[in-house]
């Protein structure tokens, strides 16, 4: 199969082209820098130049492949509008060259779209009220093209997709402990994250392009409920600091950033059984609990990783 792919230069796309290339796919993808181009050739896929933006470039690499993989995802988290305009024309912009040919077009959401407090199936609409309601548009827009003859279906990932050079959410729990001397978690810390190996999140993208039916919502996640305290108590074994139980106020200044606090909160548990069966998919890889013990989260690098992504004024300040 000939797939065009977005963001597959980002945390978790170039494991899932590698999987693409290794099955016997050949990928196009999109590459709006010269850095982005030479890292699509050393994985083995053809740089297609363009960006989000450029709905252009969007629409004529949809236009010449049998399928079509869209994880990018870009623009200012503080104005949601714009960030679900530009997701939205995105999606539109591949989808349309699609319509009537029974083509597979998979688009990437979060499960943090889902109701918080309850474990969530992919069966659950989601929850315009949730943390992360900013992606429903992208979600019905890619689904909608089911009705137009596209086999579309949208895989909703884990917060915490981990592996070597994770610089999400988990990163910057072990910034903030190695800087405060301190590993927090809030509340009680019993509140749940689903999370999923990038490796597994790989061959369910491409399970997904080779067999999802249309309008298939499916849940990228390997493990279902882990608690934040259980995180937090392993990074504290690791750096040999002690825990600590904070209000979101107080982990606002400990994260040294309100939006890390808002989503340490939460307690959002998902199943992925649906979508196990549906595809014949299992989970094979490292829970995230053993990548902290044994992957690269400890290492220097990935300390400067993290303060530079999140908490960018601390790193300013120190070298100012």
């Amino acid at each position: 199969m000939r797939v065009f792919v977005t963001g597959g230069t980002g945390q978790t796309g170039p494991t899932v082209v590698a999987e693409l290339v290794a099955a016997g796919h050949t990928v196009t993808g999109l590459a709006r820098s010269d850095g982005a181009a030479a890292r699509l050739k050393s994985l083995g896929a053809t740089p297609h130049r363009g960006s989000l933006d450029d709905l252009g470039s969007l629409r004529d690499g949809a236009e010449h492949a049998d399928g079509v993989l869209h994880m990018a995802y870009g623009g200012d988290y503080a104005d949601p509008d714009d960030l679900i305009r530009r997701d939205r024309a995105a999606i539109e912009a591949l989808g349309r060259p699609l319509a009537g040919s029974g083509k597979p077009f998979v688009s990437t959401s979060g499960t943090l779209v889902t109701t918080a407090g309850r474990i969530s199936t992919e069966q659950d609409a989601p929850d315009p009220g949730s943390v992360a309601a900013f992606r429903i548009a992208g979600e019905q827009a890619c689904l909608a093209f089911a009705d137009q003859g596209v086999r579309s279906s949208v895989v909703r990932l884990a917060p915490t997709v981990h592996g070597p050079g994770d610089h999400g959410f988990v990163p910057a729990l072990i910034a903030a402990a190695r800087r405060t001397g301190v590993s927090a978690y809030i509340g009680d810390g019993t509140n749940r994250w689903p999370a999923i190996h990038r490796s597994d999140a790989a061959v369910l993208f491409r399970l997904a392009l080779e067999k999802a039916p249309a309008g298939a919502v499916l849940h990228g996640v390997g493990e279902s409920a882990v608690t934040i305290r259980s995180i937090a108590e392993q990074v504290a074994r690791t750096l040999d600091v002690p825990t600590a139980s904070l209000t979101v106020e107080q982990a606002s200044e400990h994260l040294g950033n309100p939006f890390l606090a808002r989503f340490f909160s939460l307690d959002v548990p998902v199943s992925s059984e649906h979508t196990q069966a549906l595809l014949g998919w299992a989970p094979t890889h490292a829970t995230l609990l053993e990548d902290l013990k044994t992957g690269d989260y400890f290492t220097p690098e990935a300390g400067i990783r993290a303060e530079k992504i999140w908490t960018p004024h601390r790193r300013e300040r120190s070298q100012g």
